[in-house]
């Protein structure tokens, strides 16, 4: 593959830049080989000024060395930028590093990058929510490279690695100061003690936490670049046993920085502990150190920063103290060492002073020079005397010479050194001896928080020792790398080149060989007059020539240069000898030995044995002294061994490498510095890791990877069955130089740069085939539009010639038309002459003889005027008398009642403020909880009640239907008896006669009608006056009605509210106490253990050693009892658990008792309370409900007449329809019948309408009177007490005239209810017809929908396909016609066994009562008939002799396997058998037996819960076990709310003697137990296997590709063998389902427990996606919401879709489709917020900022939209947690789930071996 292949035109590159260090360009132009300047045009609009290209306007001339023609770095596809692995992208070079790093830290605020083997973690000066319990819980168990890269992932791969290989491990983390080397340290530490038990020892992993403040207060302190920065190294080993559990720890400490305890730059700080101290100066156990400001003392005031931002020192000095004593370290020793620290900084207050040119002196009053002599409890004189003078020792002779004041405060210094410096060392071995463990070491872990490179403008010694120990980490990790590179490259057996690496042994040498810098700096410390100027000249001379790494400075003496491996440092000789001497005044130190403080002379402990250990070989007197100095060992010396023994350590252990990275000097968050950053990453190794990778074959990919990836490129006919065959041919075309790629065993390598070129070739392929897409179908839009025109082209032709044709038609028809017009217009003129004439006669005769009929009409009108007009005045004058009357009666009453009122308002008020009623407010949580119940209990018996009689009305109406059908078929037969006589017998003749006669008679009564007008007029008023009053009677009726439901809905509203709100408080209360139980059963279970351990110890120290069971670890337990042993012979210890396992129960359950006792005195007297209220209210209501009591039976004799008057009317109308039938239907006639329409058949109509109305009058009159006459009778009997109560409603019916108009206006309000009724009805039974009409045809448009995609599919499809799926389709279709057609054969099975065991169960009652009825007949007949034997009727219990309980469970609990009982017998057999056992107890009134069983029963399950927890199958049989046991105890308790599901035959077992309310109590927290450890054991079960499922496996493989996953192996979502699918999950929740159900487990909990089964699905599923940048795609969100599509069907399947679960899926849902949706503009933004409700802000911004296209079409979500939602969602309130809580366990309840099985029908099987019971 050429260069200019790849630098052509649009490709993208990188060049230099001054301030941003590398810039991105585009080529404008294509290069061709042989051109020295490449023509590019800078992405970001600027233009960059270098030395090798020039810039005109916006296009840039990059000048190419004609030497090395070397072109600028290819920029990686878009596609690869933001990679978790800086391997996997193609061209690798520091520009793509740089980039990648950028893009995921300040784009999408990642920390964490790989680099091959190296973990990349850059400070983001923020803290961030990747830290918690939950993200460590998500990280145990992953490979390296199935999630995000993290601190965690390291750690977790390490401890991983330790278990697997039997090897030690090491964490190297380096950086420079400030770039996050501690808090990386602290969190892999923290992940060691969160995923690891301790062992033995309780707390280690604390105690190892711990061990951080310390070492931070003591170590850390600030800097310019950092706040907490070590000044120290330090390698920490965490020891595990041979379980991979904690036992302790060891520390080591490499070069501590003593120069700052004494000095600090500006704006720096002295160690953190003594801000600390001088913090809490206020304390009272402080007062005794006399500290104060740290401004105060020289020390601690020289940086002039005393305080760090958002740091308080007083707090981290209580977190300091509280570490101590958590690592064992006395409160006494504490004081100690503060009281030393406290010396230390009274030490530097010290004043000395000169005396003369070479003496000095220090006052013998200095205040602070006594509290130092006080607090280190030495002589004042004495340490004065030493700080100003020191001891000069010959041969021969000692001199004592006073020093200069520049030797006595550097000689105070060194001392405080050197006390610090022991300090320190001290309390590390403290720590270590704290942290050492009793228990053998295994294996461990080594973290090493080490310091990184380090250059300065001046660096001395401590910056060369520095730099000495990361030349030597360097050369280890390059050796290292280079190892697993060729381990990879043997692997795969591909051919081994040497790669050319850096390598720094010359370097190492220099500093560390014979006649080196190190060795050279130690001899010249042995001279007597070594300076630092000899000591360079001595370099310079030595070294200079010799070595190329050494050089010296063109303008100095003094320093040096040193080429390191990651830049050239120049090293200031003044202070080397002082600092590698560590030279301290020996007499301070005799003085500091014979302190009376206890701890002082610890620390110079070694010292002295030093001195001891030189002086004995030494011989010669005189010379011990001299020997002692030439034997001490140097700084550097020492260094270097430690230095070493930390290589050996790391050389023996497999290293991980962690570096940390300072993004930028201010501190600013998420804010990269290219020039800072670039400088770091080629100090700690990252460039050089990436050099060799590139050096070799750095992409690699699987075959299955690469075959998935680049499918695209392959023809149908290169695909082969053999992958990697299809692999090889693609490649030899694609690209000829094979050097470029190699192929492995597993793998495909490829050098730099070759996946980027393939990714150009995918590219380009899918960009011809989008332009080949849209051709076709713009060719067929463009077709499409053309055949669109010709066709509305034809048809503007046709309806233009046929509006032609039209126009020709119409003029031939409007010629017609004229003629036709003429013709009928001369006739109609005529006509309408003949009309006029005719007209005006009629008129004339019609104005006459209206005249004569007004003036009779007139005349009459007013003779009747008068008399209405005298009847309405007396009438409106007696209403008016009326009305005042009323008015009266109405103000007296409401005066009374107000008095009343009042009274009862003062009444009230009292009551109000008595202590009694602010008792009554503040009833318990308790009782209100049983009012609840009892308020359930008394609704379901009225359910009950209310069913019963609605099946008995039901029974009567449909009795009644059956007679109204009945009498309808009669009716029908006479109506056809009747039209055959009609038609056999007409009489046509009499009719007409008849007719012509009733013709005559209408005539007369029309003319009588005519002279009767005045009465019609009054007719008329009377039905005006009755329809107004009817239209009021309506409006009132409406009104009532909608009072009525408004009443209604508002108490349906408020009731719903508050059973709303008590269901939610004993929701809360359930999940509160179940928590609470769980947590108390936990710490009964640790007590146990600890007792039983200790048991063991004392028993194994009396009778010697004994072996134990394994399986039963002290840990390893949830439950709260052990299982009690049932062998035959028992130890005494055991028995003695037992016996105090019961007693505690016993004790237990007294309490209880007493508890309830009390609960039910305060109910009686809350009952008491409300019945005295209730009689009162009773006693209220009698005064106004007996006169409603007399107008109701006054108003149902009306309603008995209302009946009997419409009866009658029936039966007399029937009779006048049979007489007319007849008199139509007459034999002896004739003639036929009128035929309808006729003018007789009219008039025979009118008069039956007329008669009908006769009739309804008379009806109405007929009850108008009979219900006077009964009112009248009801008026008679009232009583006199009762008359005033009455006057409102009976006055103003017997002021209306007899009372008519209100019986009137009562009769049509009874059949406004009985037609209200009616319809309503109507409206019932035609709603329910039209919702199954609506649901049929809503079936048929689906299945109609279905056929219409099936046939459109179809067509698509060729005809062999269309016959499979039409095939395929039907087969399906009878397939589910066969489902349902099963489903309705099995009811109806169901439904036949049920009437089978009805019909058995009446078949024996009535033989028994036949066999009864026989043996009574025969023994009245004759005495000496011999009785049969009938069947022993049996009670539902089993006997059973004390001391058998034992035998008992041992045969039923302990031994007993589930899945035969579960298939063999009945559910629940084993709980059936106990409360057989307990009501047995229970009749012979056995308290002590009850008790013993139950106990028993409980310990056994627990310990077979304790020993098996582990197996689904057995803790699901003994929940429902369990909870059959506790429904067994409350349906046979004798309460009546339970034994309303029982028959009759249930009841009478209910238990007699005894109450075990309590037991049930204590074993429905057993069953929450129990169900707990269900959870647990199905967690462990399905968490493996639920990220593989819902997340990595792909159903349809390859439709987007895979990106290459660099070195990290990662978990592929393409097929292998064995990988899991969503049908392996189907599978196993299936298999929990089906045990559960055939275990008999109650619907309910089943429930329960498949949405807490999703629930976890759920949780864990999104936890990884918001942990894995890789999962974060469109194609991935589509596969999780068929994953879930998928789980929802199943939910279906087993008819559980209303049990909660959907829900619990919402998260996961809303994740899935926020990777679909767009996410580009506001709207969108605004549609996320209302979309993404079930997650946080925290999840939704982690979702976008981890969005990762998979191809090149898809762009990733910018900053500034997720800036957006983050407004948005601002004020949301809501959790601020990242991860969904996976250990969540909702709150169960156990519902009453009554049996249907009978005890006494219970047969127990032979081989559950339990013959010792009986039936009974």
């Amino acid at each position: 593959m050429a260069a200019s292949e790849l630098y052509s035109k649009y490709a993208r590159v990188w060049l230099p830049d001054a301030t941003e260090v590398w810039k991105s360009a585009e080529l404008i132009k294509d290069y061709t080989p042989g051109d020295l300047t490449l023509y590019l045009q800078l992405e970001d609009g600027t233009v960059s000024r270098e030395i090798n290209y020039k810039a005109s306007a916006l296009v840039v001339e990059y000048k190419i060395d004609p030497r090395t023609k070397n072109l600028p770095p290819l920029r990686n596809p878009n596609i690869l930028v933001g990679e978790n692995d800086l391997t996997a992208l193609s061209y690798l070079h520091e520009p793509a590093v740089l980039h990648n790093l950028k893009v995921r830290f300040v784009d999408s605020k990642l920390i964490y990058t790989y680099c091959g083997i190296v973990l990349v973690a850059i400070n983001p000066y923020e803290n961030l929510p990747i830290y918690e319990a939950d993200i460590i819980n998500a990280y145990s168990g992953q490979n390296m490279g199935d999630m995000d890269p993290h601190i965690f992932a390291v750690a977790e791969e390490a401890y991983k690695q330790m278990a697997r290989d039997e090897r030690n491990q090491s964490i190297i983390v380096s950086g420079e100061s400030g770039a996050g080397k501690t808090v990386s340290a602290k969190y892999a530490m923290r992940y060691f003690a969160t995923v690891s038990c301790s062992s033995g020892e309780t707390n280690v992993e604390e105690r190892v936490l711990a061990s951080s403040p310390i070492m931070e207060a003591l170590g850390n302190a600030k800097t310019t670049r950092n706040d907490n920065s070590s000044r120290f190294g330090k390698y920490i080993e965490i020891g595990f046993d041979k379980k991979y559990c904690i036992t302790g720890a060891n520390m080591r400490t490499y070069l501590l920085e003593k120069s700052r305890v004494v000095f600090q730059a500006h704006g720096e700080r002295n160690y953190h502990i003594f801000y600390q101290l001088c913090a809490s100066s206020h304390l009272s156990e402080f007062k005794a150190f006399k500290l104060g400001c740290a401004d105060d003392f020289h020390y601690t005031n020289q940086g002039q920063s005393p305080v760090i931002d958002r740091v308080d020192d007083a707090k981290e000095m209580r977190n300091t103290r509280k570490a101590f004593s958590l690592l064992g370290i006395s409160e006494n020793e504490q004081m100690e060492i503060y009281q030393i620290l406290a010396a230390i900084l009274h030490l530097s207050n010290v004043e000395v002073k000169d005396q003369s040119a070479d003496r000095s002196s220090i006052l013998p009053n200095d205040a602070h020079l006594m509290v130092f002599c006080e607090l280190m409890g030495v002589a004042c004189e004495e340490m004065a005397h030493w700080l100003c003078h020191r001891k000069l020792k010959t041969t021969s002779e000692t001199y004592v010479k006073p020093v200069t004041k520049m030797d006595a405060v550097n000689g105070r210094d060194a001392l405080a050194k050197h006390i610090y410096a022991r300090l320190f060392n001290w309390i590390v071995g403290s720590i270590n001896n704290a942290l050492k463990s009793a228990a053998k070491q295994h294996s461990f872990i080594g973290v090493l928080d080490i310091y990184g490179f380090e250059t300065f403008d001046v660096n001395s010694f401590e910056q060369f020792c520095i730099n000495y120990a990361n030349e030597k980490l360097q050369q280890q990790f390059n050796l290292h790398v280079f190892k697993l590179e060729q381990e990879e490259y043997m692997r795969e057996e591909i051919p081994w080149r040497l790669i050319d690496f850096y390598d720094n042994q010359p370097c190492i040498n220099l500093i560390e060989a014979k006649m080196g810098i190190l060795d050279l700096l130690d001899e010249e410390c042995k001279m007597p007059k070594g300076s630092d100027n000899t000591w360079a000249q001595k370099l310079y001379n030595t070294l200079l020539k010799q070595n190329a790494h050494f050089d010296k400075p063109r303008l100095s003496n003094r320093a040096f240069i040193i080429h390191h491996f990651a830049d050239k440092v120049e090293y200031q000789c003044e202070g080397f000898l002082e600092k590698n001497k560590d030279t301290v005044n020996e007499e301070q130190i005799n003085v500091l030995k014979k302190s009376k403080f206890n701890l002082l002379p610890k620390l110079f402990e070694d010292d002295e044995k030093a001195t001891v250990s030189t002086n004995k070989p030494t011989s010669i007197i005189g010379r011990s002294s001299q020997t002692q100095r030439d034997n001490k060992k140097t700084v550097g010396l020492q260094f270097r061994q430690s230095l070493h023994l930390l290589m050996d350590t790391l050389n023996a252990t497999t290293p991980h490498y962690v570096r940390c990275i300072k993004p930028n000097d201010h501190k600013a968050p998420f804010t990269l510095d290219p020039v800072r950053a670039v400088q770091q990453l080629r100090a700690c190794g990252i460039l050089e890791t990436i050099r060799i990778s590139a050096a070799g074959f750095p992409s690699r990919w699987t075959y299955q990877e690469f075959f998935s990836r680049y499918r695209v490129l392959m023809k149908q006919n290169d695909v082969l069955s053999d992958k990697k065959q299809t692999c090889r041919n693609l490649l030899e075309k694609l690209i000829e130089d094979q050097d470029k790629y190699q192929f492995g065993k597993n793998k495909i390598f490829f050098r730099a740069g070759q996946v980027a070129y393939l990714e150009k070739l995918r590219s380009d392929k899918l960009r011809m085939a989008c332009v080949r897409i849209q051709k076709t179908i713009r060719c067929w839009l463009a077709r499409k539009k053309y055949l669109r025109m010709r066709k509305s082209a034809i048809i503007i032709q046709r309806h233009v010639r046929g509006y032609q044709a039209r126009c020709y038609v119409q003029f031939l028809r409007r010629t017609r038309a004229a003629v036709v017009i003429q013709k009928n217009v001369r006739m109609w003129l005529t006509r309408r002459q003949y009309r006029q004439q005719r007209s005006a006669a009629i008129t004339l005769q019609c104005f006459l003889r209206a005249y004569m009929a007004r003036k009779q009409y007139y005349k009459l009108i007013f003779e009747k005027k008068a008399v209405v007009i005298q009847r309405w005045v007396k009438g409106w004058l007696t209403r008016q008398h009326y009305r005042r009357i009323m008015a009266a009666v109405v103000l007296l009453q409401s005066c009374a009642r107000r008095m009343k009122a009042k009274k009862e308002l003062k009444k009230l008020k009292v009551e109000a403020r008595s202590v009694e009623h602010y008792k009554k407010l503040n009833i318990g949580m308790e009782n209100k909880i049983v009012q609840l119940q009892h308020k359930i209990n008394e609704q379901h018996k009225e359910n009950r009640e209310l069913s019963e009689r609605l099946s008995a009305v039901e029974k009567t109406q449909s009795m009644e239907r059956e007679k109204q059908s009945r009498e309808i078929e009669n009716l029908r037969k006479s109506e056809e008896e009747a039209r055959r006589k009609a038609e056999v017998f007409p009489s046509l003749l009499e009719q007409l006669s008849f007719l012509q006669h009733e013709l005559e008679n209408t005539l007369s009564e029309k003319e009588a009608h005519n002279s009767a007008s005045p009465c019609n007029q009054e007719v008329e008023e009377l039905n005006m006056k009755n329809n107004m009053l009817s239209t009021e009677k309506n409006e009132l009726n409406t009104l009532i009605l909608e009072q009525a439901q408004q009443l209604t809905g508002t108490e349906q509203f408020t009731l719903n509210f508050y059973s709303s709100q008590l269901e939610k408080d004993l929701s809360e209360e359930r999940s509160r106490y179940q928590s609470l139980l769980s947590e108390h059963l936990h710490l009964e279970e640790r007590h146990r253990d600890l007792k039983e351990d200790m048991n063991f110890s004392i028993s194994s120290t009396k009778s010697g050693h004994k072996r134990t069971d394994s399986n039963y670890s002290s840990n390893s337990s949830e439950f709260s009892q052990t299982l009690a042993s049932t062998e035959g012979e028992d130890s005494p210890t055991q028995t003695e658990d037992e016996n105090q396992s019961t007693v505690d129960l016993s004790v237990l359950l007294k309490l209880q008792r007493r508890v309830k006792e009390l609960e039910q005195e305060k109910q009686s007297l809350w009952q008491q309370l409300d019945k005295r209220e209730e009689a009162q209210q009773e006693k209220a209501k009698v005064r106004t409900e007996t006169p409603q009591r007399t107008v109701g039976r006054a108003e149902l004799d009306l309603e008995t007449l209302k009946r009997q008057e419409l009866e009658y009317e029936n039966k007399r109308l029937k009779q006048d329809l049979n007489e007319l039938r007849k008199s139509l239907t007459n034999e002896n006639s004739e003639a036929l019948p009128p035929a309808p329409g006729s003018v007789p058949y009219k008039i025979l109509l009118e008069q039956l309408n007329s008669s009908n109305e006769e009739l309804e009058m008379r009806k109405e009159e007929v009850l108008l009177l009979r219900s006077h006459m009964v009112r009248q009778e009801a008026l008679k009997h009232k009583s006199s007490s009762c008359w005033i109560l009455l006057l409102r409603s009976t006055d103003i019916h017997t002021l209306n005239e007899d009372g008519e108009l209100w019986l009137a206006y009562e009769g049509l309000k009874e059949t406004n209810r009985l037609l209200e009724c009616q319809m309503q009805e109507q409206e019932r039974v035609l709603s329910e017809k039209y919702r199954k009409l609506l649901e049929e045809m809503n079936k048929l448009k689906e299945e109609k929908e279905q056929q219409q995609k099936l046939l459109a599919q179809n067509l698509l499809l060729p005809e062999d396909a269309r016959i499979e799926a039409s095939l395929k389709h039907e087969i399906t279709r009878l397939a589910s016609e066969n489902l349902e057609l099963m489903e309705q054969h099995e009811k109806q099975e169901k439904t036949m066994r049920k009437l089978k065991k009805q019909l058995k169960f009446l078949m024996r009652k009535v033989e028994n009562f036949e066999g009864n009825h026989m043996t009574l007949s025969l023994y009245a007949v004759i005495l000496a008939v011999n009785i049969t034997r009938k069947e022993k009727d049996y009670q539902g219990m089993l006997e059973y002799k004390k001391g058998d309980e034992s035998r008992l469970l041992k045969s039923l609990v302990l031994e007993l396997k589930p899945r035969g009982v579960a298939v063999n017998f009945i559910p629940g057999l084993p709980a059936y058998i106990i409360f057989m056992c307990v009501r047995y107890a229970d009749s012979v009134n056995d308290d002590e037996g009850v008790s013993t069983l139950l106990n028993l029963t409980i310990t056994s399950i627990k310990g077979v819960i304790k020993k098996r927890g582990n197996d689904f199958e057995v803790v699901s049989f003994w929940l429902a076990n369990a909870c059959r046991l506790m429904h067994c105890l409350r349906q046979y308790s004798g309460d009546e709310v339970y034994m309303i599901h029982n028959t009759a035959k249930q009841n009478e077992h209910c238990l007699t003697n005894f109450e075990l309310s309590e037991y049930q109590q204590v074993i429905c927290d057993l069953a929450i137990q129990i169900y707990r450890q269900l959870i647990k054991c199905m967690e462990d079960i399905l968490q493996p296997i639920i990220v593989g499922c819902m997340l990595e496996h792909e159903t349809v493989h390859g439709v987007l590709g895979s990106k290459p996953t660099g070195l990290r192996k990662r978990s592929t979502s393409l097929p292998e063998e064995g990988a899991v699918t969503v049908e392996v999950l189907l599978q196993h929740l299936g298999l929990f389902h089906t045990t559960m159900s055939q275990h008999g487990m109650d619907s309910d909990l089943i429930k329960q427990v498949v949405k807490q089964q999703f629930y976890i699905i759920c949780a864990v599923t999104l936890n990884h996606l918001l942990l894995r940048k890789d999962m974060c795609s469109w194609s991935k969100g589509l596969q999780i919401r068929y994953n879930v599509w998928q789980l929802e069907e199943w939910l279906a399947e087993k008819e559980l879709a209303d049990c909660g679960a959907k829900e619990t899926l919402e998260p996961l849902i809303q994740a899935a489709q926020l990777l679909q949706i767009k996410k580009k503009t506001e709207a969108d933004a605004q549609a996320i917020c209302t979309m993404c409700t079930a997650l946080t802000t925290a999840q939704i911004v982690k979702v976008l900022s981890l969005y990762t296209p998979v191809i090149e079409f898809e762009e990733r979500v910018s900053t500034t939209f997720i800036t957006i939602i983050k407004n948005l969602l601002k004020d949301r309130v809501e959790s601020s947690t990242l991860m969904m809580d996976a250990k969540k366990i909702f709150a169960v309840t156990f519902p009453f789930m009554p049996s249907a099985v009978t005890l006494e029908t219970i047969q127990i099987p032979a081989s559950l071996n339990l013959s010792f019971l009986t039936r009974v």
